[in-house]
């Protein structure tokens, strides 16, 4: 499942001009990856705030969220190739990132500042929001292999469907 998307991204990347290796786009694939999944969590937040009836303001503003410049919806739901953001159209929405104003719930760390044991950047975020349990890597990487076997497990019971 996730080889096939993997494989897909690197052919595409790999017909970029320059591109000797799978080194040269790890960077941008981790990149596109980062910004796929925060869009994903943000709705599942956005979704979960409804359902208790409070409201979400999410970390990135509308039109910087990737539903709005790299996967556009249509009114039939489907994903509007034509307004998603390719060419020249993402290099000046780039561009002029690097010139607007931040918003008012931009915030910005001095990588010095940053305890190098720990990552924590919750004490300098002004707009921190609800207080959450930092996890040792240790402790990421048990959650994330109980959610493999879950998925696994899953993925087994649908085969078994088929």
């Amino acid at each position: 499942m996730f080889e096939q998307a993997f494989k897909n991204i690197d052919d595409v990347l790999w017909k970029d001009a320059g591109c000797t290796s799978e080194l040269d786009y790890t960077e941008q694939t981790s990149w596109l990856l980062f910004l796929k999944y925060l869009d994903a969590l943000e709705q599942d937040k956005a979704t979960e705030a409804a359902l208790d009836g409070k409201k979400y303001a999410g970390i990135l503003d509308k039109p910087y969220r990737w539903t709005s410049w790299a996967a556009p919806k249509g009114g039939d739901g489907r994903i509007d190739h034509n307004t998603a953001l390719t060419g020249d159209d993402l290099i000046q929405f780039l561009t002029l990132q690097k010139t607007c104003a931040d918003s008012p719930r931009s915030w910005s760390v001095d990588a010095q500042t940053i305890d190098p044991t720990t990552f924590d950047l919750s004490v300098k975020n002004p707009n921190g929001g609800e207080e959450i349990t930092h996890r040792s890597p240790a402790e990421i990487l048990d959650e994330i292999a109980t959610l493999d076997a879950e998925s696994a497990e899953v993925l087994g019971n649908i085969r078994k469907l088929l």
